[in-house]
Order: C-alpha cells, then structure tokens, then sequence
C-alpha cells in the first residue's frame, strides 16, 4: 500500500494532486474546525436570502445588513459594559454586556430589512438597487461613526468563547473529529448548525413553508386561497435580517472583539453565491458555504505548516496574495459551473400589487 501511494506521489503533475490530498486528509481533523468557523457568517448571509428570495424578495443588502450589525452589537457592548458589568461565565464567556450588545446587533440588522422590505415591497423600488443603497450606505455610515469613537480607544464588552467538546467526544472513532468541528465553536457558530437543520424542516415540511414557496413561485394564485402575500414578504424578509444580523455580530463578538471598517469582507456577497449554489436550501446553503470556507482553511493551514517536498516548495513560493484571493477565486469557478443549472423561485424580484377590488 506504501509503494502504491510513493508511486501514485511520483507521477508528472498528478502526483502533485495526490500528494495534496494526502496533506488534506492528514489535516483533515484542524482543517475541519477552521472550515466551520469561516462558514459561519456566511451561512447565516445565505439563510437570510434563502428566507427572503422564497419568498420573491431579492435581497443583495446582505453585506450592509452584516455590517451594521456588526458595528451596532461592538458599539452597544461598549456602552452596556459600563452599566453592567459581570465576570464571563465558563461556558462561551457569557455576561449581560454581551447579551445586551448581541440582542442590539439582532434588532439594528432587523430594522435594515425592515427598510429594505418597505422599499421593494411597499414601494416597489427596484430591489437590485434598494439593496445596493443599504450596502452602500452601511460602508459610509459604520466607517465614520466608527472613527469617532475610536478616537476615544473605548473598551469592548469582549466576545463569546468557543464551548470546549469533552475529549472523550471528540476521540470517538470516525465521528469525533466531525463532532469537535462542528461544536467547538461559540453560541453563534453552534446556534448556526442547528438553525440550518430547524430552517431546512420548517421550509419544507410546515404549513409557513408551504406558503412562503407558494408566495415565491406565484403570488397572485396563494392570494386567491387567502395567503396574504405583502405580510407573508414583510415578515419573512425582517425576520431574515436577524439571520444576516447575527452573521455580522460573529465577526465583531465572537470571531474577535473589535469592530474594523468594511469588516464583511465580502461574505456577504459569498453568502448570496452559498444560496444560488445551494439551490435555495438551507442545507445546500450550508454545503456550499463549508465548500467555500474550506479555501480559507485550506490556505490557512499550507501557511502555517506547509506539505514536505516539492509540494510544500512549490506551494510556500506562491504570493500570499494567491492564498488570500483563493475563497474568491473558487466562488467564481463553481458559480460560472452552475449558475445555469440553479432555477430560482418564478416570482423572485418581482414586485406585487394587490388587484383592486370591484
């Protein structure tokens, strides 16, 4: 079997592919948790569009909604933790402050979709643009408030710490490391796991599901068995923004403490791809987003502790600009494979108006 394998690493370029996945694989236990960790925010940016192109709302705010958040739970947590103060408990570093701050995040990225639902639904502004404006503005709006109160060099209300799993969990034969990757993570990482299962069932399997995808395939025919589909949009679309909220609040509370302009880095934009790849599934999102994620672990983990040989040569000698673009590069290459073969909901980005009573 070990001369299979030299011989298999030995081959013209092929080799080289071989060699790669045998460092994957030894790998594959500390890649996993770094994977998970990375696809957090954006899983949470793809269940919100998941919620709200379901429904026939287009949604591409989700970057302005993250990045609000993001900014409103740091700064909430810097005011609540001078009213109330308290030691961190042993599990995920739990004080008023951080709950305070967190619930604040949910709320601001909540009112965002609020603003968005009014002008997509409500006004019938092109949704495209309504959602370029919250992206847009967010930048603007989080960058300056945020240099004035940097100026002061206030302190945060900290982050949420990683639940540490059992080591008697963790070493369990073939699913200890997939256990560990999956709940070796904050409240937010691991709220994130179950809500993608509850998500998936509650879309799919309840009678709020069924109208949603009624609504998002043809408005006008679930209006006629009494679907009220303006409510239908507004609700689920508000409801989303929590969803995106709590993506942005992973950055700022619990991935680190601190708020940094235009911290989103574009996950928001990837977590739109997450959810056309996924086939406007919940689960499919949360695939998509690992698939992505895997790139920043991936190029992680070669820069820590590249392969032997002349793999690790030849991968350490590439610019680290490669390795920082890689999670967009691969988000390019799937989406241009398939964004032809994933069909979105008929009435999704279509705007609709109630026939007038005669």
């Amino acid at each position: 079997m070990v001369d299979i394998a030299n011989w298999l690493s030995s081959l013209p370029v092929l080799g080289y592919i071989f060699q790669l996945i045998g460092y994957i694989l030894a790998n594959l236990p500390i890649m996993s948790q770094t994977t998970v960790a990375v696809a957090v925010p954006i899983t949470l940016a793809a269940l919100c569009g998941v919620m709200c192109e379901r429904s026939g709302v287009i949604n591409i705010g989700l970057e302005g909604i993250m990045l609000i958040a993001a900014f409103v739970g740091w700064a909430a947590g810097i005011v609540a933790i001078g009213i109330f103060p308290g030691q961190p408990t042993a599990v995920f570093g739990l004080t008023p402050a951080l709950l305070i701050a967190l619930m604040c995040a949910i709320v601001a990225g909540m009112l965002v979709s609020l603003l968005h639902a009014w002008l997509s639904i409500s006004l019938r502004v092109d949704q495209i643009i309504s959602g370029t404006i919250i992206n847009i503005g967010a930048v603007g709006l989080t960058g300056y408030v945020n240099n004035l109160i940097s100026r002061q060099s206030p302190v945060g209300a900290g982050n949420f710490t990683p639940f540490q799993v059992p080591s008697e969990v963790a070493n369990l034969p073939v699913v200890g490391w997939l256990l560990n990757a999956l709940f070796s993570q904050g409240p937010i990482g691991i709220a994130t796991v179950v809500i993608v299962v509850v998500l998936q069932v509650w879309l799919f399997r309840s009678r709020w599901g069924l109208r949603t995808r009624a609504v998002g395939e043809h408005p006008r025919a679930a209006e006629t068995v009494g679907i009220d589909v303006i409510w239908l949009r507004y609700r689920n679309v508000v409801l989303s923004g929590a969803l995106a909220a709590l993506g942005g609040a992973w950055l700022s509370m619990e991935q680190y403490s601190a708020f940094q302009p235009n911290m989103t880095a574009g996950r928001g934009f990837i977590g739109l791809a997450a959810m056309i790849v996924g086939r406007w599934t919940p689960i499919g999102a949360f695939g998509a987003a690992l698939l992505f994620a895997s790139a920043t672990a991936l190029s992680t983990a070669i820069v820590i502790g590249p392969p032997s040989g002349e793999l690790g040569s030849l991968l350490v000698s590439l610019p680290t600009q490669l390795w920082d673009a890689l999670p967009y590069l691969i988000t390019i290459i799937v989406l241009a494979g398939l964004i032809g073969r994933s069909i979105p909901p008929a009435a999704d980005g279509q705007p609709y108006e109630r026939e007038a009573a005669t």
